[in-house]
């Protein structure tokens, strides 16, 4: 063997042995802490319209930082403004009705009425008169001072005046009593009907504005300026900033020295000398196959328990889906627990 390839050998076995202690001595170099590998879990809130609509505008990207009762999002309304404005006119004809109806008739309106049938009245009697006379003429000539055409003409006459007065005194009589129960209640109801529709005009409107519903970032933009939406597309989602938490899986021999409420140090590899304070806020009653995205071996085929760490990250350090490390001492009292 030549000297070259001897120095390549003793090289790798060197990195070999130091690899196999840095394996083994890992979770050893401080038996009073137990070290679980995890990633930062944040919940999300989809957005969507609660009315069908074309989107107007759009005020946020991917990215920004958003406050609870921000507007997002809006929809056009021309629409909703013409029928705003329609309703709106009906509203106070309706209301003019019912005004009328409430005041009761006009003075003058009940003076003429009573004037018609006065004068209805005189011409009755004018015409039964008429009538009387023309009828004895007839009987008392038999006939030869006046046709038997003429008495029937004049007894017409005197039922259509008569016919008159009866027209005139119904008509006085309405409006001295005014619009009837049944005429008040129609036009009461078809004004709150009126008045029903213009509110969920108005609601409509005031939907058409999407709001932050939370304080958090926005997470995806789903759609554009001038797509059509409904109740069931989501426009935004946003990851909230508040809770957060690292997801982290403990095999059965650890669970032991898990208890809710311990405080933990949860780990960054970019900054590992900057950790962020958490406590055990859940610990699942019911064990798993261990998911594919945890780091360390040795426990991938094994039956372990969900833990979650709720961290206290003002500043946004920690990103969704980040691999953390969670450094957690065995000898920690549970403390109160903040399970948000």
């Amino acid at each position: 063997m030549n000297k070259s390839k001897f120095i390549l050998l003793v090289g790798v076995l060197l990195i070999a042995v130091a690899a196999a202690f840095l394996w083994f001595s890992r979770d050893k170099a401080d038996p009073d802490h137990l070290v679980l590998y995890g990633n930062v879990d944040i919940r999300q809130v989809s957005l969507a319209f609660e009315t069908a609509g074309r989107i107007q505008s759009l005020s946020v990207q991917e990215g920004d930082r958003v406050q609870k009762g921000q507007v997002l999002a809006e929809l056009n309304t021309d629409s909703l403004t013409i029928q705003a404005q329609q309703a709106q006119a009906q509203l106070q004809v309706q209301q003019q009705t019912l005004n009328e109806q409430a005041a009761g008739n006009r003075p003058e309106e009940i003076t003429q009425a009573k004037a018609k049938v006065q004068s209805a009245q005189a011409q009755f009697e004018n015409a039964d008169k008429q009538y009387q006379r023309l009828n004895v003429l007839n009987r008392s000539t038999a006939g030869q001072a006046v046709s038997k055409q003429e008495v029937d003409a004049a007894k017409s006459n005197m039922k259509m005046a008569e016919a008159a007065v009866g027209e005139t005194k119904a008509n006085l009589e309405l409006l001295l009593k005014g619009a009837r129960t049944e005429d008040r209640e129609a036009a009461k109801a078809q004004y709150e009907s009126t008045k029903a529709n213009l509110d969920l005009i108005d609601y409509q409107i005031t939907q058409s504005k999407l709001l932050a519903p939370v304080n958090g970032v926005i997470r995806a933009r789903l759609q554009e300026v001038g797509d059509m939406t409904t109740s069931n597309k989501s426009v935004y989602t946003i990851a909230l900033i508040h809770p957060k938490w690292v997801r982290v899986y403990a095999s059965e021999m650890d669970l032991g020295h898990i208890n809710m409420g311990v405080a933990a140090q949860v780990i960054r590899d970019s900054q590992p000398n900057q950790p962020i304070t958490g406590k055990i806020g859940y610990i699942s009653s019911v064990a798993e196959f261990t998911p594919k995205t945890v780091q360390t071996e040795d426990i991938r085929t094994t039956l372990v328990y969900e833990i979650r760490i709720y961290v206290d990250d003002p500043n946004d350090q920690l990103k969704m889906g980040q691999p953390v490390t969670v450094n957690i001492a065995k000898s920690s009292r549970p403390t109160a627990t903040n399970n948000p």
